[in-house]
């Protein structure tokens, strides 16, 4: 189950998200050319990566947001980018420019000291945008809850785009990292399923007071969970018109 996009249409052009997707990008592209040697690559890790157990030791506290922009590989950067295309324009459609760009660092710097209370002796560094992703993920919840999000189904030969609503695919989301964070010790794991829990909930927290001003629970009976807009559609969405055979 893989999302490839929303049916949530943001009404402005999202500067801030198309700025981290770029500065993202451009940070694994650099690594690509300035990272020759593995003593480079652990330069770079001790020195932008959150290590807890340096700050539990009380140094390296801009680790916090310089972690979040470093990713171990293709696959890492691409999956997050396209998680951040999906959710954040929204987000920043509802937040404004500075304040989505303030919760999304607010949303990274929590995701990081979440992991950190995992296992604060620790000495793998962890790199990566998903713990502020996952916040933006979180507000997602809590704004748009039946807002569409189109998944690519794979089941070895059975491949289909199923459009359902954000709340299962975000909650299902949610509920393995809990699982698996449950089930792995976090001073030890190479993902850090502990930061995209913590992410998730820390972005729900921070948006409760947007929720609030534009209503809350009155929010949602107008929208019934929806977006506050027409949702896009897409030709590869399956129609819900039935077919009329024709006479023969």
């Amino acid at each position: 189950m893989f999302p490839i996009r929303d049916h949530n249409p943001s009404r402005h052009r999202p500067y801030v998200t198309y700025g981290l997707i770029a500065i993202n990008v451009a940070v694994y592209l650099w690594t690509l050319v300035a990272i020759q040697t593995d003593r480079q690559l652990y330069d770079l890790y001790y020195c932008c990566a959150m290590i807890p157990a340096r700050i539990s030791a009380g140094q390296n506290y801009y680790s916090l947001v310089t972690s979040i922009f470093l990713h171990a590989g293709f696959l890492h950067l691409a999956g997050n980018m396209l998680f951040l295309w999906i959710f954040g324009d929204n987000m920043e459609d509802e937040m404004g420019h500075f304040g989505f760009l303030i919760f999304y660092l607010a949303a990274g710097t929590g995701a990081d000291l979440a992991q950190w209370v995992t296992a604060p002796w620790s000495p793998i560094p962890l790199v990566g945008a998903s713990g502020a992703i996952a916040g933006v993920m979180g507000g997602y919840l809590l704004l748009f809850p039946k807002a569409k999000v189109d998944i690519l189904i794979f089941l070895i030969v059975f491949i289909r785009i199923l459009p359902i609503p954000a709340w299962i695919m975000l909650g299902l989301w949610f509920g393995l990292q809990l699982f698996n964070g449950i089930g792995t010790d976090a001073s030890d794991a190479g993902v850090a399923y502990w930061a995209h829990a913590g992410g998730f909930i820390i972005g729900f927290i921070l948006t409760l007071p947007l929720w609030l001003r534009l209503g809350g629970p009155s929010f949602w009976s107008r929208t019934h969970g929806h977006p506050p807009h027409p949702e896009a559609t897409y030709s590869l969405t399956p129609s819900r018109i039935p077919r009329i055979p024709r006479n023969r």
